[in-house]
């Protein structure tokens, strides 16, 4: 398809990534430490530095996939339907679990196996997160409207 949709801009792509990692940080914090059994120091420590490297993955990974969506269907992210919101949260997790699991490992001294049900479990933690806030974001901070593109964006796909 040959229109290319308005991509968010960089100060709100910003607002997003960081609301949403201190949002995962404060909610996901306390049951880790929990579940894990890893001190609340050392539980800090690492969810802070995976956090960090959600944050530098949820630009590029958010900012490629709208822009391949875009290309491909002329739908703004914002107009992005259920499935494929299920299908973004799921892609998102899963290159993160991939970067994040030896650091996991490293950090806390669990074994490769104890370290990928903790990741897992994160995984799983952020993937409906991810869902559920992605999707409140679009509500509350919807992209402005451009005229030819919104028009072909607001059609149903063919």
């Amino acid at each position: 398809m040959s229109v290319s949709p308005k991509l968010r801009s960089l100060p709100d792509r910003l607002r997003q990534v960081a609301l949403f990692e201190i949002g995962g940080l404060l909610l996901i914090t306390p049951p880790f430490v929990w579940l894990s059994g890893v001190p609340l120091g050392e539980s800090i420590g690492l969810l802070a530095v995976l956090a960090l490297m959600a944050a530098l993955w949820n630009g590029v990974y958010n900012t490629a996939f709208d822009w391949v969506e875009g290309r491909l269907t002329g739908r703004r992210a914002d107009r992005r339907p259920f499935s494929l919101r299920c299908a973004h949260a799921a892609g998102f997790e899963t290159g993160l679990l991939l970067m994040t699991l030896p650091v996991i490992v490293w950090w806390t001294g669990m074994g490769w196996v104890a370290a990928l049900v903790a990741d897992i479990g994160l995984a799983i933690s952020y993937t409906v997160y991810a869902l559920l806030f992605n999707l409140g974001y679009d509500r509350a901070f919807p992209i402005p409207a451009d005229d030819a593109a919104d028009e072909a964006s607001a059609a149903p796909p063919p």
